[in-house]
């Protein structure tokens, strides 16, 4: 199953969040979203606005750009990942399976990825 972009822009938010050790009533506070909604936003289960997207990164004080290219990496690493499936059967599979033997979601089960800020505009232009 293909990796959704809302899915991964939740991904990415959430670990920002957790990466800065801060609740989602925090961030829901800074963003002005409801805490629930952004809950739901974090689990890939609700599409944000760009305007919320914006906002959200504002209340994270993360470029909303560093987001989408973090989301990029984890879209890219789920094509990879599926055709590594694909082609390499139940090995890549079995990879993928809990202690449990349940099914975990592909990248959920990777390691968390820093995102990086990029440089400031003023810095860019005065390059």
């Amino acid at each position: 199953m293909a990796l959704l972009l809302r899915e991964a822009l939740g991904d990415s938010l959430r670990r920002t969040r957790v990466s800065q050790s801060r609740t989602l009533r925090e961030v829901s506070s800074s963003a002005r979203v409801s805490l629930g909604y952004l809950s739901e936003i974090e689990r890939g289960r609700k599409e944000a606005s760009s305007e919320l997207l914006a906002a959200i990164c504002d209340a994270l004080d993360v470029p909303l750009s560093d987001v989408l290219f973090d989301v990029s990496g984890l879209l890219a690493d789920g094509v990879a990942r599926r055709t590594a499936m694909e082609t390499t059967g139940s090995e890549a599979a079995s990879a993928d399976r809990t202690d449990n033997g349940s099914a975990e979601p592909g990248l959920l089960a990777q390691e968390p990825r820093m995102v990086i800020p990029a440089p400031a505009a003023q810095a860019l232009a005065a390059a």
